[in-house]
C-alpha cells in the first residue's frame, strides 16, 4: 500500500493546510477547525469512494468507543497534524468532534450509496502487532517527546508518547503505527537507518510500502 488511509490521511491533509482546496480553507477561516475537518471527512468519500474511505469512519469509531480520555485523543490528533485544526479552539471535546466527523462521513457515504454501512471495526489487539509497534514507539519515544515538547511550530505538546502507546495497546496497533508515523513527520524527528528499517518492517505488517513509510520522514541515512 503506497498511500495513507483513515484518520492519518486526514491528519496529512491538515498538516499540509496550504494545499487544501479553497472551500476547506474558507471553511476553516469562517467556521473553525471542527467544520473544516468535517468537510475533509466528507471529501474522503469522493476522493476514495465509500469502500476505500471506510477506514476513516472505522478509525473515528474506534477512538470514540475506546477507553482513551478525551485529552489523550486530542493529543494524538495534535501530534499528527497542525495545531490550527485543534477542536478545542471551537470549544468542542475530542469525542464530540469525532461525532461530527462520523456524521459528515455517513452523510457523504449515504449520498453515494444509500445501502447500509458496514458495522464498525472492533478494537484490534493482535498481541504480536501490539508488541512490535510498542517497541518502535519506545525506541523513538525520547526523541519524539523532545521534539514535540520543545517545538514552537507546531506548538509544544506534552504527553504524546504515552497517548500513542494507549492507542496502540487499547485501540488498534495499526492506527497507533499510522499516528506515530504522522507525528514523526509532523515534528521532523531525525530517523537513522536502523530505526528507519524498524519502521519499514513494522509498516509491512500492515501492508504499507517503504515509499509510504519514508515519504516526508527526516531520514538520516
Amino acid at each position: 500500500m503506497a498511500r495513507d488511509i483513515g484518520l492519518s490521511w486526514m491528519a496529512a491533509q491538515c498538516d499540509a493546510a496550504e494545499e487544501l482546496p479553497v472551500p476547506e480553507l474558507d471553511c476553516l477561516a469562517e467556521e473553525g477547525p471542527v467544520a473544516a475537518t468535517a468537510r475533509i471527512a466528507a471529501r474522503s468519500v469522493a476522493a476514495f469512494g465509500a469502500e476505500a474511505s471506510l477506514a476513516l469512519w472505522q478509525d473515528v469509531r474506534l477512538l470514540r468507543d475506546s477507553p482513551l480520555s478525551d485529552e489523550a485523543i486530542r493529543t494524538v490528533w495534535l501530534g499528527a497534524t497542525d495545531h490550527i485544526f485543534d477542536p478545542a479552539r471551537d470549544g468542542v471535546s475530542a469525542r464530540d468532534w469525532l461525532a461530527r466527523l462520523e456524521e459528515a462521513w455517513l452523510t457523504a457515504a449515504r449520498h453515494t450509496d444509500p445501502g447500509p454501512v458496514p458495522p464498525a471495526t472492533r478494537p484490534v489487539r493482535d498481541e504480536e502487532d501490539r508488541r512490535v509497534v510498542l517497541g518502535v514507539i519506545r525506541t523513538l519515544g525520547p526523541l519524539l517527546a523532545f521534539e514535540a515538547e520543545r517545538h514552537a511550530c507546531p506548538l509544544p505538546l506534552a504527553g504524546l508518547v504515552p497517548a500513542l502507546e494507549q492507542v496502540t495497546g487499547d485501540v488498534c496497533p495499526g492506527l497507533g503505527y499510522r499516528l506515530l508515523l504522522r507525528a514523526l513527520k509532523s515534528y521532523c524527528v531525525p530517523v537513522g537507518r536502523e530505526t528507519a528499517d524498524a519502521l519499514t518492517s513494522t509498516g509491512a505488517r500492515f501492508g504499507f510500502s517503504p515509499q509510504y513509510v519514508h515519504a516526508e520522514l527526516n531520514l538520516r541515512l
